[in-house]
Protein backbone atom coordinates (compact mmCIF):
# COMPACT_ATOMS: atom_id res chain seq x y z
CA UNK A 1 0.00 0.00 0.00
CA UNK A 2 1.16 3.34 -1.12
CA UNK A 3 2.10 5.58 1.93
CA UNK A 4 0.50 9.06 2.68
CA UNK A 5 2.95 10.50 1.89
CA UNK A 6 3.46 9.48 -1.80
CA UNK A 7 -0.42 9.45 -1.96
CA UNK A 8 -0.59 12.90 -1.32
CA UNK A 9 2.35 14.07 -3.65
CA UNK A 10 0.79 11.91 -6.33
CA UNK A 11 -3.11 13.61 -5.99
CA UNK A 12 -0.90 16.91 -6.50
CA UNK A 13 0.49 15.72 -9.48
CA UNK A 14 -3.23 14.73 -10.94
CA UNK A 15 -5.11 17.69 -9.43
CA UNK A 16 -4.18 21.29 -9.91
CA UNK A 17 -7.61 22.65 -8.76
CA UNK A 18 -6.87 23.34 -4.50
CA UNK A 19 -10.31 23.01 -3.73
CA UNK A 20 -10.47 19.74 -5.33
CA UNK A 21 -7.21 19.11 -3.28
CA UNK A 22 -9.24 20.23 -0.11
CA UNK A 23 -12.04 18.43 -0.68
CA UNK A 24 -10.01 15.39 -1.33
CA UNK A 25 -8.03 15.78 1.90
CA UNK A 26 -11.49 16.63 3.72
CA UNK A 27 -12.59 13.37 2.48
CA UNK A 28 -9.74 11.38 4.03
CA UNK A 29 -10.15 12.95 7.62
CA UNK A 30 -13.73 12.04 7.23
CA UNK A 31 -13.15 8.52 5.82
CA UNK A 32 -10.61 7.60 8.74
CA UNK A 33 -12.84 8.45 11.31
CA UNK A 34 -15.84 5.99 9.61
CA UNK A 35 -13.16 3.29 9.28
CA UNK A 36 -12.03 4.02 13.37
CA UNK A 37 -16.10 3.81 13.99
CA UNK A 38 -17.03 0.76 12.22
CA UNK A 39 -13.67 -1.26 12.99
CA UNK A 40 -11.51 -0.55 9.57
CA UNK A 41 -8.26 0.48 8.70
CA UNK A 42 -7.87 3.84 9.17
CA UNK A 43 -5.37 4.16 6.76
CA UNK A 44 -6.52 2.22 3.99
CA UNK A 45 -10.10 3.45 4.16
CA UNK A 46 -8.05 7.61 4.48
CA UNK A 47 -5.92 6.66 1.42
CA UNK A 48 -9.41 5.94 -0.56
CA UNK A 49 -10.71 9.14 0.97
CA UNK A 50 -7.76 11.16 -0.49
CA UNK A 51 -7.31 9.36 -3.72
CA UNK A 52 -11.47 8.64 -5.04
CA UNK A 53 -10.85 11.59 -7.40
CA UNK A 54 -7.36 11.68 -8.33
CA UNK A 55 -9.09 11.37 -12.26
CA UNK A 56 -11.17 14.00 -12.05
CA UNK A 57 -8.90 16.18 -14.44
CA UNK A 58 -8.09 14.13 -16.69
CA UNK A 59 -11.58 12.86 -17.18
CA UNK A 60 -12.70 16.02 -16.90
CA UNK A 61 -15.69 14.56 -14.48
CA UNK A 62 -17.02 13.02 -17.24
CA UNK A 63 -19.31 10.78 -15.45
CA UNK A 64 -18.58 7.69 -17.42
CA UNK A 65 -14.90 7.54 -16.87
CA UNK A 66 -14.59 9.12 -13.40
CA UNK A 67 -13.85 6.31 -10.87
CA UNK A 68 -12.90 3.26 -13.70
CA UNK A 69 -9.92 5.34 -14.94
CA UNK A 70 -8.82 5.99 -11.36
CA UNK A 71 -8.61 2.22 -11.22
CA UNK A 72 -5.84 1.63 -13.36
CA UNK A 73 -3.64 4.47 -11.97
CA UNK A 74 -3.90 3.32 -8.57
CA UNK A 75 -3.63 -0.58 -9.48
CA UNK A 76 -0.76 -1.91 -7.33
CA UNK A 77 -1.20 0.76 -4.82
CA UNK A 78 -4.09 0.32 -2.98
CA UNK A 79 -5.90 -2.42 -1.77
CA UNK A 80 -8.64 -3.97 -4.03
CA UNK A 81 -11.56 -3.20 -1.87
CA UNK A 82 -10.26 0.34 -1.94
CA UNK A 83 -10.18 0.68 -5.06
CA UNK A 84 -13.40 -0.64 -5.62
CA UNK A 85 -15.11 1.79 -3.16
CA UNK A 86 -13.36 4.50 -4.96
CA UNK A 87 -15.00 3.00 -8.89
CA UNK A 88 -18.38 2.60 -6.64
CA UNK A 89 -18.17 5.88 -5.22
CA UNK A 90 -19.40 6.98 -8.62
CA UNK A 91 -21.95 5.07 -9.43
CA UNK A 92 -22.86 6.02 -12.73
CA UNK A 93 -19.57 4.73 -14.21
CA UNK A 94 -20.48 1.32 -13.63
CA UNK A 95 -24.28 1.12 -13.66
CA UNK A 96 -23.86 -1.17 -10.47
CA UNK A 97 -25.53 0.28 -7.06
CA UNK A 98 -23.25 0.35 -4.08
CA UNK A 99 -23.63 -2.63 -1.95
CA UNK A 100 -20.42 -3.22 0.58
CA UNK A 101 -20.07 -0.96 3.84
CA UNK A 102 -16.67 0.62 2.19
CA UNK A 103 -18.83 1.81 -1.06
CA UNK A 104 -21.30 3.17 0.92
CA UNK A 105 -18.81 5.25 3.61
CA UNK A 106 -16.56 6.74 0.54
CA UNK A 107 -19.91 7.64 -1.23
CA UNK A 108 -21.27 9.26 2.28
CA UNK A 109 -18.21 10.50 3.51
CA UNK A 110 -16.35 12.25 0.32
CA UNK A 111 -20.31 13.90 -0.69
CA UNK A 112 -20.63 15.34 3.08
CA UNK A 113 -17.65 17.49 2.94
CA UNK A 114 -19.05 19.64 0.33
CA UNK A 115 -22.10 20.39 2.35
CA UNK A 116 -20.02 21.11 5.26
CA UNK A 117 -18.05 23.53 3.37
CA UNK A 118 -20.90 25.01 1.79
CA UNK A 119 -22.60 25.69 5.83
CA UNK A 120 -19.51 26.89 6.83
CA UNK A 121 -19.20 29.76 3.62
CA UNK A 122 -22.52 31.14 4.96
CA UNK A 123 -21.29 32.02 8.20
CA UNK A 124 -20.02 35.28 8.67
CA UNK A 125 -16.16 34.60 9.28
CA UNK A 126 -16.38 31.15 6.89
CA UNK A 127 -14.73 29.02 9.90
CA UNK A 128 -15.77 25.31 9.73
CA UNK A 129 -15.34 25.77 13.84
CA UNK A 130 -18.60 28.12 13.71
CA UNK A 131 -20.56 25.40 11.87
CA UNK A 132 -22.86 23.45 13.93
CA UNK A 133 -23.82 19.77 13.52
CA UNK A 134 -27.42 21.11 13.14
CA UNK A 135 -26.59 23.64 10.70
CA UNK A 136 -25.48 21.04 8.34
CA UNK A 137 -28.96 18.46 9.13
CA UNK A 138 -30.92 21.50 8.41
CA UNK A 139 -29.35 22.39 5.37
CA UNK A 140 -29.91 18.90 4.40
CA UNK A 141 -33.41 19.52 4.29
CA UNK A 142 -32.86 22.43 1.89
CA UNK A 143 -32.81 21.43 -1.61
CA UNK A 144 -32.06 24.50 -3.33
CA UNK A 145 -28.73 24.98 -0.71
CA UNK A 146 -25.05 23.40 -2.39
CA UNK A 147 -27.64 22.11 -4.77
CA UNK A 148 -25.05 19.40 -6.53
CA UNK A 149 -24.90 17.85 -3.48
CA UNK A 150 -26.42 14.69 -3.67
CA UNK A 151 -28.83 13.97 -0.33
CA UNK A 152 -29.11 10.13 -1.04
CA UNK A 153 -25.13 9.97 -1.47
CA UNK A 154 -24.65 11.52 2.10
CA UNK A 155 -27.65 9.33 3.28
CA UNK A 156 -25.82 6.03 3.03
CA UNK A 157 -24.61 6.78 6.33
CA UNK A 158 -27.56 5.30 7.69
CA UNK A 159 -27.04 1.83 5.24
CA UNK A 160 -24.34 1.33 7.63
CA UNK A 161 -25.91 1.85 10.76
CA UNK A 162 -24.70 5.51 11.69
CA UNK A 163 -28.08 8.18 11.76
CA UNK A 164 -27.63 10.91 10.08
CA UNK A 165 -27.40 13.55 12.99
CA UNK A 166 -24.33 11.47 14.26
CA UNK A 167 -22.82 11.20 10.90
CA UNK A 168 -22.78 14.89 10.54
CA UNK A 169 -21.24 15.45 13.87
CA UNK A 170 -18.66 12.71 12.98
CA UNK A 171 -17.64 14.36 9.63
CA UNK A 172 -17.59 18.28 11.29
CA UNK A 173 -15.04 17.29 13.99
CA UNK A 174 -13.32 15.53 11.99
CA UNK A 175 -13.02 18.56 9.25
CA UNK A 176 -12.69 21.20 12.31
CA UNK A 177 -9.61 19.07 13.50
CA UNK A 178 -7.65 19.76 10.27
CA UNK A 179 -9.22 23.30 9.80
CA UNK A 180 -6.12 25.23 9.23
CA UNK A 181 -5.02 22.33 6.30
CA UNK A 182 -7.93 23.13 4.77
CA UNK A 183 -8.01 26.57 5.02
CA UNK A 184 -11.51 27.46 6.98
Amino acid sequence: MISRENAYKLLNQHIQNAQMIRHSVASEVVLRVLATKLGHDPDEWGLAGLLHDIDVEITQGDPYRHGPFAAGMLDGLLSAEAIDAIVMHNEMATGKERTTVFQHALAAGETITGLIMATAMVYPDKKLASVKTKSITKRMKEKAFAASVKRENILECERIGIPIDEFAEMALVAMQGISDELGF
